[in-house]
């Protein structure tokens, strides 16, 4: 059985985000509104498929959370220019370092940033 690996990704989100997300706006004090308004995540699918099921499958049939609501309400597509340089990892503590390690890269650079 083939190990499992981790991907960061990154979603651009609607820009009405920051106008109707407080939440969102009180996080990203930086953004002059120039730049996107961005959420990173971390995955053990591809991204294309953890983006889908963002989109499609919010709570499961059994009630579990299976995507971001941030992402459900405002995702518009995968920005993989903002991703792809980056290696797949072999732990989740590891992906989840870097997709912390991203966002605040990203944010840096002025872009409006969530991420768990």
């Amino acid at each position: 059985m083939p190990k499992t690996q981790y991907r960061v990704y990154v979603i651009e989100l609607h820009k009405r985000v920051f106008t109707e997300n407080t939440k969102f706006r009180t996080a990203n004090p930086q953004f002059n509104g120039v730049l996107e308004c961005l959420y990173v995540g971390m995955t053990s699918k591809t991204p294309k498929e953890r983006f889908e099921q963002h989109k499609t499958d919010f709570i499961n049939k059994k009630g579990h959370k299976l995507a971001a609501k941030i992402v459900y309400k405002y995702g518009s597509y995968l920005r993989p220019s903002l991703y792809n340089h980056i290696a797949p990892m072999n732990t989740r503590a590891e992906a989840l370092q870097m997709e912390e390690k991203l966002a605040l890269e990203l944010r840096r650079k002025r872009y409006a940033v969530w991420y768990n």
